[in-house]
């Protein structure tokens, strides 16, 4: 797709996104639906011509999934008699199955090599967001199903675009994935425990079932990816053509579901949620740094346990919802978490990775 056409695409989209606000102010829905959609749209297929701007194409797919979903929730809910809520663990299990074809015997060697690193990392991690979670919920005087999303989305583990986030951001890739990875294998003891203490007096937590459904999304796919990579090589280097895209299909579509069946919620608390959603992200962000700063850790990694707490597994956080049956409410803080999290982590990474080589071993 040559530059030219890539711009004309971007001015296409610009032009369709004013009509959907002159739309919008006019109070035509029926014309500012269909100009949002297609004006996201049209942005996400132009910035895939620019290098620059190409990071950000997927996030406006998210954006443009969200919109349809704010819209026309009725397409999104039910197809006949199948409700789309029901495809929302098997993609889940497809995306922790990809991730576990990445993994190796190399990926827990950085506890032994950087005990004191991955320890850090793993105690912000389950401590800064959950409890920061929490104090926002309680701040913001949500409805009970809606403060325990909030929390849900800080208990759950950091996530998988943590690592991509730590290359850009020239921070310790392998720091990254070992802390991901630990965090990810801790989560069914973890999320529930700390669940369990900060939102039960917002709804009843279930603690061994919720084990059970961490196990079912998280440890036997990644275990059955990890044994593929490991003894059946082939086949692992094969579906790594196509996890990728599969995995980024997948967030899409879990994304759309949810908010099309919390749309009604979403149009009631929908701005204080955002708000809150990216209080909770950032200072994940600056809370995960200063910690790290305090324990006198180097600037390369202390922007990986930034981009750690930061980045939440949000796709984790909206199958737990889907299976408590409160998809509509207690997932709707993970579905605004993931594309938040998505343009604030590339601002972020992208701007700790202008930074010359020589200017980070100053600060460290």
């Amino acid at each position: 797709m040559s530059t030219a056409f890539s711009r004309y695409l971007l001015y296409a989209g610009l032009a369709a996104l004013l009509v959907a606000i002159v739309a919008f102010l006019a109070h035509a829905p029926g014309l500012t639906g269909p100009a949002l959609v297609l004006g996201l749209l049209l942005l996400a297929w132009g910035m895939k011509g620019f290098a620059a701007l190409k990071g950000y194409a997927y996030t406006m797919v998210i954006f443009m999934g969200v919109s349809a979903a704010m819209f026309y929730p009725q397409y999104f809910i039910q197809v006949g008699d199948y409700k789309l809520s029901k495809l929302i663990l098997p993609l889940l299990q497809v995306i922790m199955f990809g991730m576990g074809t990445t993994m190796t015997f190399d990926d827990f060697i950085g506890i032994i090599k950087t005990p004191k690193a991955v320890i850090i990392g793993l105690c912000c991690q389950f401590a800064i967001m959950p409890t920061l979670g929490f104090a926002i919920a309680n701040l913001f005087h949500f409805p009970p199903e809606i403060a325990a999303g909030v929390i849900l989305i800080g208990c759950s583990p950091s996530g998988l675009a943590s690592n991509v986030m730590a290359l850009i951001a020239k921070a310790n890739v392998a720091l990254s994935i070992t802390i991901t990875t630990c965090a990810t294998l801790l989560a069914p003891v973890m999320t529930p425990l700390l669940m369990k203490l900060l939102a039960g007096q917002f709804i009843e937590i279930a603690f061994w079932s919720m084990v059970w459904d961490i196990t079912k999304i998280i440890i036997i796919p990644l275990t059955i990816g990890f044994v593929i990579n490991r003894y059946l090589k082939t086949v692992a280097d094969m579906l790594k053509d196509y996890l990728p895209f599969i995995s980024m299909a997948g967030i899409a579509v879990i994304i759309t579901i949810i908010t099309a069946a919390g749309q009604a919620s979403l149009l009631n608390v929908g701005g204080l949620l955002i708000v809150a959603v990216l209080m909770h992200n950032l200072g994940g962000y600056i809370l995960g740094y200063g910690a790290a700063r305090l324990f006198g850790m180097k600037e390369q990694d202390c922007r990986t346990v930034a981009i750690e707490v930061g980045l939440q597994n949000g796709g984790l956080a909206s199958g737990l919802a889907n299976q408590m049956g409160k998809l509509a409410t207690v997932g709707l803080a993970a579905a605004l978490f993931g594309p938040i999290m998505n343009i604030t982590g590339s601002v972020l990474a992208s701007w700790w990775g202008r930074e010359k080589e020589g200017s980070i071993s100053n600060n460290q």
